[in-house]
């Protein structure tokens, strides 16, 4: 009985450490491509085209937003000039991501490092 209380505290502190290491590493992930987007992005490079009900819009705004990544934003419907390069693009969800002239379907913040580096 005591022996399977030691594993099972055993398999638990290696669960936590786990999770710890990994929490660490996304942290630490996301604060490295938040710096070099900063880095990278000047006004007008990012024009994300939402929808007023996306969530996943709601998601990557909150990111830019908070790690003070310049992009603007314009809603498919309320805006007839944003739903007409929507349309134009072809696009076929939201958030879609102009970068640089470039059309991006979802928020992928490697893609937009990529697709701004030089």
């Amino acid at each position: 009985m005591a022996r399977r209380r030691a594993d099972f505290w055993s398999l638990a502190l290696i669960l936590a450490l786990v999770l710890g290491a990994s929490q660490a590493a996304s942290w630490w992930l996301g604060r490295g491509q938040s710096e070099a987007l900063r880095a990278l992005a000047k006004p007008g490079d990012i024009v994300m085209l939402s929808s007023l009900t996306c969530v996943y819009c709601e998601k990557a705004r909150a990111w830019m937003t908070a790690r003070q990544v310049p992009f603007r934003e314009c809603f498919i419907e309320s805006d007839a000039a944003c739903l007409a390069e929507y349309q134009a693009r072809g696009a076929r969800g939201t958030p879609t991501l102009v970068v640089r002239g470039q059309t991006q379907l979802g928020f992928d913040p490697a893609r937009l490092i990529q697709s701004l580096k030089p």
